[in-house]
C-alpha cells in the first residue's frame, strides 16, 4: 500500500541569479559552463546543471544543490516569521511538554494569530529581526 509522506526537514534556499557573488559563494569558481550554456554546480552526487532562475538550497550538513523554479514552488513554503515573545513562548511550552492549545488559553490571540503560531510550532520558524531603536 502506497502511504502519502511529506518533508520534515528545513533547507536553507535563494534564487540564482548568474552574478559573480552567487558564482563566488556557491564555489562556482571558475564558472563551470555546460555544453548548452547553463552553468553547473557541485553537489554531493557531482555536477548537475543550474539554470538561472533556479533556487540553490542548502541542507543541513551545508551540501547545495539545485532545485529548478516550478519544482521549488511546488514544493517549499517559506517559514513564518513571528517575534521574539512568540518564539520565547513556544520554546518555554515545548521544554515544558505543554500542548499546543495550552497557548491559546493563557494568552488572548486572535484567529490569524493562532493560525500563524499553529504553523509555526508544528513546521518552524524565523525570529523577525530586532530593531536597535536607542538614540545614538
Amino acid at each position: 500500500m502506497i502511504k502519502i509522506y511529506r518533508k520534515t526537514a528545513t533547507i536553507e534556499a535563494e534564487q540564482f541569479d548568474g552574478s559573480g557573488a552567487m558564482i563566488d559563494k556557491y564555489g562556482i569558481e571558475p564558472p563551470v559552463m555546460l555544453s548548452d550554456g547553463n552553468f553547473g554546480i557541485s553537489t554531493l552526487e557531482g555536477e548537475m546543471e543550474l539554470d538561472v532562475g533556479d533556487w540553490i538550497a542548502t541542507g543541513v550538513n551545508r551540501e547545495h544543490w539545485p532545485i529548478a523554479d516550478d519544482v521549488f514552488q511546488k514544493t517549499y513554503a517559506e517559514l513564518p516569521v513571528i517575534p521574539k515573545a512568540w518564539a520565547d513562548t513556544i520554546e518555554e511550552y515545548k521544554a515544558n511538554h505543554y500542548r499546543l492549545d495550552e497557548i491559546f488559553t493563557e494568552w488572548s490571540w486572535n484567529y490569524d494569530e493562532q493560525e500563524l503560531i499553529a504553523r509555526a510550532w508544528l513546521d518552524g520558524y524565523q525570529v523577525e529581526a530586532q530593531h536597535d531603536t536607542r538614540a545614538d
